[in-house]
């Protein structure tokens, strides 16, 4: 569960920024490196103003942790997030289904704020709830039970006690496996009816009120109202889309990311989802 909102203000010329789903480490390592690398050039243009940042997960395509060990690469955004928590921005990590094993290692080193459940936030009057979006809603009742399963201490203990090098690789291949599966049926807008996740905030609208109600895992940028000023917005992805959201302390904005340079030269996606 969600819980009580947390209250935050957010000051004059200060935004609170979200993004997701990098998913680095696939397809090949020259085009997670470059799109790491992007993804670092976004954050430091978001620092300039950043009251917060909410990294919204599947930020590596798999991810385990070891006692003593963790998976090669990505330091450039590791590095990043523990730059932007040096210099006292909070940086929230909402667990993703690709990388549902972090464990104490990324927080330790980084710095970042993790989140394994949905939150709910209130900025400068606005109610949000933010999570990563996977199991959520009707329907999925197949990946519900292997969350269960993947979550579950014991079979954690089990899988930490395969080799790092086998473990990596079988990891790698049925996470590959479950991206070939899905990823061109993420990019297809069911309608509105058939999208788990608008039927989950449907459903949350009716014990509670909510302005903007933000996920990842879609993989599609989406920006639908769902009921009179009550907003679903999907972060899209950083693998086709390069897209992001950010909330001045009055609007809230689904943007696409056209540079490497200032945010102020993106665009602004409208009108539910980009298809």
């Amino acid at each position: 569960m969600a819980g009580c909102a947390i209250f935050a203000p957010v000051k004059d010329g200060q935004r609170i920024h979200f993004l997701s789903d990098f998913h680095l480490g696939v397809p090949d390592a020259a085009s997670s490196l470059a799109r790491e690398k992007r993804i670092c050039a976004f954050l430091d243009e978001a620092a300039k103003d950043a009251a917060e940042i909410h990294l919204l997960g599947d930020l590596f395509d798999f991810w385990f942790e070891w006692k003593r060990a963790v998976p090669r690469g990505h330091v450039r955004l590791l590095g990043k997030m523990a730059e932007l928590t040096d210099r006292g921005i909070p940086v929230h990590l909402h667990i993703g289904n690709h990388d549902m094993w972090i464990f104490d290692y990324v927080p330790t080193e980084t710095g970042v704020i993790v989140h394994r459940e949905p939150i709910v936030r209130e900025f400068a009057g606005k109610r949000f709830h933010i999570g990563h979006g996977d199991g959520l809603g009707p329907g999925d009742h197949g990946y519900k039970f292997i969350k269960g399963i993947f979550r579950n201490p014991v079979c954690q203990w089990l899988f930490a006690r395969l080799h790092p090098n086998f473990a990596l690789w079988l990891g790698d291949f049925l996470s590959g496996r479950s991206r070939k599966k899905s990823y061109e049926n993420d990019r297809k807008w069911l309608g509105a009816d058939k999208e788990w996740l608008v039927q989950y905030c449907r459903e949350l609208l009716k014990t509670d009120r909510f302005d903007h109600m933000i996920f990842g895992h879609r993989h599609l940028p989406i920006d639908l109202e769902i009921a009179p000023g009550s907003r679903y917005v999907n972060l899209g992805d950083w693998i086709s889309y390069y897209t992001y959201a950010t909330f001045d302390g009055h609007e809230l904005k689904l943007m696409k990311r056209t540079s490497d340079g200032p945010l102020s030269g993106d665009v602004r996606i409208t009108g539910g989802p980009a298809v």
